[in-house]
């Protein structure tokens, strides 16, 4: 699909969204939302069509190419700053490249793994260029009669200046054209480094691509001293040895800006920015290169996909035997959010890694809690005696602001996420990013409108719903206490075995571990080498696979001190091939220190935004619970691995991440219930209120957490030992998440309320004011 063929369709489509929200009338407004849904998803069809070419996949999932880097010796040896330096360099410049979440670890004392998925030929020329590039920047004085200066030293007449050499300097020109080379007298010792350079980037300008820089304040001080004490003067300006150009300084120049020309194309300029921002100390070579199986293993990929669709299949079989007729239009909805989710990953060409796909399950599990907080709605409304028209039209009007609220919530953490954080948690904020956008779509425009199509053209008269779950008056407040003290238990023994294990908490990928090669001259598959290894408890390690040579080549990522047990499993249980061991010798954390760092800062943030988001839409105290919730049911769900002796490891990252999202969505949920019960006007205590509308939300919790577990509870049974413990922390943490909506949330409301010495009465009064902002249908 064309450039202008995308965007034209994408100014429709902004224009018939305009057209909807502003017209009335219910026939157009109809076939205006069936416009947009039959565009959108044909646009994503074609988007995605064929999937396999088309669906960019991570390293976990597609496998790629793998790089083995060695840092060089210089006058002083390979320390291990120095090693951190340049992990976290290439990090950033990989990043840049667009390599979707790549493999990145220290190996031994001076090398670096770096593997990146879903490399053409000529991308793999471009990642070897930006790998391997030291791009070391200096600025130099070049002697101020220069011309005068050599003419002399080629006659004899005088010598070159102790403190300058000759560097020759080619002109980029033309491409009939003949490179002219200049030679010219430059400075030894650079005047200014390529260390003060905090920004740079490729932009194109009147003299064609250029490279703008952006000194740090002392770089812009020190730039700016030079180029007013050396006026008329020309300034070379060097990348890794060679001269890119050499301007006459005509003014100083205190901004703390400079640009590089010289002829570049928009690949060249760009990549160039990309290295100049992230230089490294020590030159580096590449020592190793070869393509690489998935690291989930074959085996583990195909048992997940037969997984995710048994689940997926079983959801949709639930949700139209409940809800009958309305529960088709839920799986209608549900359909098409995940083609237009995976349409918008394929379109912005975004990688699809587990942590991403970690982000698609929690956004089937909001996609099916919008539908059923709709339904179980419209439930109450005919219960009334409302004819099914009135019902629809107020069952959606009434939910919309649950499903807004618990949206916009979870879009705020996850926008937070994209904007702070790097690697796998960027690639969870992406997809679920994504994925609200399209289930606010699918269930206030799709659903809505389909219903209101059945119903205005008389298909529909009335709606059975299967009713398992009857109206009860438990009185959760009332065992708040008791939920409290269970879950500071809980916690404590968690926080107990989380101290004694130690370092054995987490897994290869935060603290490092061994890497094993075997080769083999027999054909071998990663699970057979699964199997082999499962006796000895090893069989969810990282297992990659790949040829060179005629030989199969074996890779096992696994804990500190485990090479030796595995290197003999495998030799003995294969022993017919011939498996000789190639390499054995430690690697250093996938997570490095920048990453826990800035992923770290957007959780922090993401806090923070949910913090002032609930205390704007509902009240101070609301946004204390709903916070208290989500930590209580993070750490809860840590402190639970811990006791079963299990490891957290990367891809445990994005299930924190989905029970995260799960937790603030039901938490908010229950919130809008309570907001509704308090503005009402209905007699009663607060603490009553608060029970009866926890009550009123108790079907749909119990509901949306079962469909977002059946997904889930396949892939732990059968989607092989890689994923079952991602797929058991969600299991936790969703049965957490919704004992912690209940008992927890929605007391630290009411505690929090009187510990500030503020009335009940207060707290009704401003929730009542703030219901009208939130919702106009839900205080009336």
């Amino acid at each position: 699909m064309t450039p202008a063929l995308t965007f034209f369709i994408g100014l429709l489509l902004l224009v018939l969204f305009g057209w909807y929200f502003a017209t009335d009338q219910g026939t157009r407004k109809r076939l205006l939302a069936f416009t947009l849904m039959l565009l959108l998803v044909s646009f994503s069809v074609v988007t995605i069509w064929p999937p396999d070419k088309k669906i960019a996949l991570g390293l976990d999932i597609q496998g790629g190419t793998s790089f083995l880097i060695r840092l060089m010796k210089g006058e002083k040896d390979v320390t291990k700053a120095m090693l951190e330096q340049a992990v976290e360099v290439i990090r950033k410049r990989v990043d840049y490249f667009g390599g979707g979440e790549p493999v990145i670890s220290p190996v031994g004392n001076d090398r670096i793994l770096v593997q990146i998925p879903g490399l053409d030929t000529a991308k793999i020329q471009e990642a070897r260029d930006q790998l391997s590039r030291v791009a070391k920047l200096e600025f130099r004085l070049v002697y101020p009669d220069n011309g005068e200066r050599l003419r002399a030293i080629d006659a004899g007449q005088e010598v070159i200046p102790p403190e300058y050499r000759i560097e020759t300097y080619t002109l980029r020109t033309e491409e009939n054209e003949k490179p002219r080379v200049e030679r010219l007298l430059v400075k030894k010792k650079a005047d200014l480094g390529g260390d003060r350079v905090s920004e740079s980037h490729a932009y194109f300008g009147n003299e064609g691509w250029t490279v703008q820089l952006k000194f740090d304040s002392e770089g812009a001080k020190k730039f700016g001293q030079i180029t007013e004490q050396y006026k008329g003067h020309r300034f070379a300006i060097v990348l890794d040895g060679v001269i890119q150009s050499a301007p006459v300084i005509r003014d100083a120049i205190y901004g703390g800006d400079a640009i590089i020309t010289g002829k570049f194309d928009e690949k060249e300029a760009r990549g160039l920015a990309s290295v100049l921002e992230n230089p490294l100390q020590t030159p580096v070579s590449i020592e190793e290169e070869r393509s690489v199986s998935p690291t989930l293993g074959m085996d583990s990929i195909r048992a997940s996909i037969i997984a995710g669709l048994m689940g997926l299949a079983i959801t949709l079989v639930c949700v139209s035997i409940y809800y009958k007729l309305p529960g088709l239009v839920a799986n209608l909805a549900l359909i098409i959010n995940l083609i237009l989710l995976i349409g918008a990953l394929t379109m912005f060409r975004f990688v699809l890694t587990l942590p991403g796909i970690a982000g698609i399950i929690l956004t089937i599990g909001l996609s099916v809690d919008a539908s059923v907080l709709i339904y179980e709605r419209l439930r109450e409304e005919m219960a009334l005696g409302k004819s099914l028209k009135i019902a629809v039209q107020t069952a959606y009007e009434k939910a919309f602001s649950s499903i807004f609220d618990a949206n916009v919530t979870t879009l705020i953490t996850a926008a937070i996420l994209f904007w702070k954080a790097s690697g796998p948690v960027k690639g969870f904020a992406i997809s679920l990013t994504l994925g609200i956008l399209a289930s606010l779509f699918t269930a206030l425009i799709v659903g809505r409108n389909c219903f209101g199509w059945f119903v205005d053209t008389g298909r529909l008269k009335r709606i059975s719903m299967l009713h398992l779950i009857s109206s009860k008056n438990f009185n959760f407040l009332g065992k708040g206490l008791l939920a409290c003290m269970c879950s500071l238990a809980l916690i404590l023994a968690g926080a107990m075995a989380f101290y004694v294990r130690g370092d054995r908490n987490f897994g290869v990928d935060f603290r490092g571990g061994d890497l094993v090669t075997l080769s083999s001259t027999q054909p071998v598959t990663v699970g057979q080498v699964r199997d082999t290894l499962r006796p000895i408890h090893l069989d969810d390690s990282p297992i990659q696979q790949s040829q060179q040579g005629g030989k199969t080549y074996i890779t096992v990522r696994s804990p500190l001190n485990t090479s030796d047990k595995i290197e003999k499993q495998v030799v003995q249980a294969l022993p017919n091939a011939g498996f000789k061991v190639e390499r054995s010798e430690r690697v250093g954390a996938l997570v490095g220190g920048e990453l826990a760092k800035s992923s770290l800062v957007a959780l922090g943030l993401g806090i923070l935004g949910i913090l002032i988001y609930v205390t704007f839409r509902f009240e101070l105290s609301f946004a204390v619970g709903a916070i208290v919730a989500l930590v209580h049911d993070v750490v809860i769900t840590v402190g639970v691995f811990s006791l079963l002796g299990r490891e957290l490891t990367l891809t445990m990252v994005g299930a924190v991440l989905t029970i995260a999202g799960y937790s603030i969505n039901d938490t908010i949920v229950v919130y809008d219930r309570i907001r509704e019960g308090l503005a009402s006007g209905r007699r009663g205590t607060i603490e009553q209120i608060m029970n009866e509308s926890i009550n009123q939300t108790l079907s749909r919790t119990i509901l949306t957490s079962t469909v977002t577990l059946i997904p889930i509870l396949c892939l732990f049974l059968f989607g092989g030992a890689v994923l079952r413990d991602f797929s058991l922390a969600i299991i936790i943490g969703v049965a957490v998440g919704t004992y912690s909506s209940i008992f927890i949330a929605s007391p630290i409301v009411l505690w929090w309320t009187r510990a500030r010495g503020g009335s009940t009465t207060a707290l009704r009064r401003e929730i009542t004011q703030k219901a009208t902002a939130a919702n106009p249908y839900t205080a009336s």
